[in-house]
Order: C-alpha cells, then structure tokens, then sequence
C-alpha cells in the first residue's frame, strides 16, 4: 500500500445493509461522477482540513453481518479528522439507520413486501451538506436526471476541487465557498441557465459571507423548514421536499412533484397513468412514516428495468 493510503476503520452498519444497493441510490445514474461506484468499491472526493481526500468503500460479509472497509487517500492524520470522515460515511451512506420498522411496515403489504425483499439491505442516503442538497435540486429542475447529473459533472470541473493530477483527477462536489468564487459566465458556459444561475450564486454566496445557514434546518420541522428554503431563491414546493428528504433525512417525505416518481408510483401500482401531487399524497399515506424509502425503493426498481443495476449477488 503507498505510504500516503491507510485504512481509516472497519465499520460495522446496521444490517441489514447493501454497500451497492445504497450507493446506486445515492448516485442515481451511471454517469456521476462525484459518486463512483465499479461494481466492488464506492469512491468519492471530500475536503478534510482542506484537503482533497479520496474515500474508498467496499463491502465485506453478508448483508445480515456486513462490514465496511475505508480507505482514505492521503491518510487521516488525527482523531478529530477519523470522527469527521466517520461522521461523512454515516450520513452518505445511513449507516446507523435501523429500518426493522420498515421491514415490519413491508410484511402486511404484498407489494410493498416484494419490493422491500428485492432490495433489502439499501439504506436510504443523504448528501452530506444540505447545500449540495440544493445545487442537485436546482441542477435537475425542469430537466431529466441525466441531464441534471450531467450539469453536475461540469460544475464539479468547472469550481475544480479535485484529488490527484492529469487524466486521473477525481473531484470533489464544491463548496458553498468554492462555487462562490466563479463568476456567472462560466456556469452559462457549461449549461446552467440564467435563472439557475442567480439562484445557486445567491446561495452561494450568502452561505459564504455567513448571511444563510441551511444546516440549520436541521433543528426546524418539517413545515418551517419548508417554508424557510421556499424563501430561498428558485426553491419550489419540489425542491423543499427533495431537500426534506435526501438533505435531513425525514423519511416519511415523499417528493409528489417529482415526475419520474410520479410515473414510477403509478406503475409500480398497475395505473395506466401518472399520479398528481395529491394522488401521491393519498396513495402513500398507508405506509407512513416511510413513504421516503418507498421513493428509494422505487427508484431502484427503475435503474433495474433499465439495465443499469444489477442486483445480482
């Protein structure tokens, strides 16, 4: 092993638990390329201490006894970086998450248990900063996801945090500060229209100069924190929702407006047609608090009938 690598920890989950399962709910796509996955090993790039560090991930064990393997390049040097780097994986990857009641939830549904069956073991994902909660939000509104992603890709490149040199640079997902920093133009360059552009700089920058702090929400309900982030500019209804869910990680946050989740719901259930905003509402209320695994569930269940996953083990 070179001497700038060191294993950070072996990290037991709460199982059951799928390293790949979770992982493809958290990239969604083939092409991110914050998020890697090859099929053994899940990669990403974070800043510890400011410094671009490479965290490597891989399973070992069954799913009912899994343990994670971490790698850290360059080394973590003290306890305080480990814990943070712990507490990273954690929220990525809902570790400490015990789903036993959504399992429980599972049985007394037909549907809902062969769905959970299939892909027992995911744990539902956050990213780790509600700021780049919002930047995916406001990357994929009003566009497919892989138009989104691809957005994505290009903003990671163009705020260039990234670890290593030459054609094996991976990048990190930009800070709040390092998005700040580039001016509008480049972000029109690369595909980010004018609107998207003034809200992500907004952002930016006043989390930057201190003015906003979204991790705050943390602390609010769900109502308040909604309507703290619709005061946000180019925050909608679908937005909230889809930070609710994928940046604090209440669970029982069903995105209605989301169209692919919409279409998703509707044939999963055997409906010729899409579902409105208050159909989901209503068709979910019967599997709460965890209409949000259900969203995961079902976006699994998509990258499945596309070929994308394999969920062979």
């Amino acid at each position: 092993m070179p001497d700038d690598t060191a294993f950070a920890s072996i990290v037991r989950p709460n199982p059951p638990f799928r390293l790949d399962l979770t992982v493809w709910a958290l990239r969604r796509r083939p092409r991110n390329k914050i998020d890697r996955w090859d099929g053994v090993t899940y990669r990403r790039v974070i800043a510890v201490c400011g410094r671009s560090t490479e965290l490597a991930i891989r399973q070992e064990g069954p799913l009912t006894g899994p343990r994670l393997i971490v790698a850290a390049t360059p080394s973590l040097r003290t306890s305080s970086e480990r814990q943070f780097v712990r507490s990273v994986i954690d929220r990525l990857l809902g570790l400490r998450i015990d789903l036993c009641d959504w399992y429980r939830l599972a049985e007394g549904h037909h549907r809902l248990r062969m769905l959970a069956d299939r892909f027992r073991g995911v744990k539902p994902p956050r990213f780790p900063t509600v700021f780049e909660t919002l930047v995916n939000a406001f990357a994929c509104q009003q566009l497919s996801l892989v138009v989104g992603l691809e957005l994505l890709n290009r903003l990671a490149a163009v705020c260039d945090v990234r670890h290593g040199t030459g054609e094996g640079a991976q990048y990190a997902f930009p800070s709040a500060r390092d998005v700040a920093r580039i001016e509008p133009a480049s972000y029109q360059a690369i595909g980010f229209s004018q609107q998207k552009v003034h809200a992500l700089l907004t952002l930016a920058r006043g989390i930057d100069h201190g003015e906003i702090d979204v991790e705050q929400l943390a602390l609010d309900d769900d109502q308040r924190a909604s309507a703290r982030l619709r005061e946000l500019r180019g925050v909608g209804r679908w937005t909230a929702e889809y930070v609710l869910l994928r940046g604090l990680g209440r669970l029982h946050v069903f995105p209605g407006d989301d169209v692919g989740a919409q279409k998703s719901l509707a044939r999963w259930l055997g409906r010729s047609a899409p579902l409105d905003y208050a159909g989901v509402s209503r068709v979910v209320e019967k599997w709460q608090p965890f209409a949000g695994l259900l969203y995961f569930h079902l976006l699994l269940d998509g990258l499945a009938k596309s070929g994308a996953l394999d969920t062979a083990r």
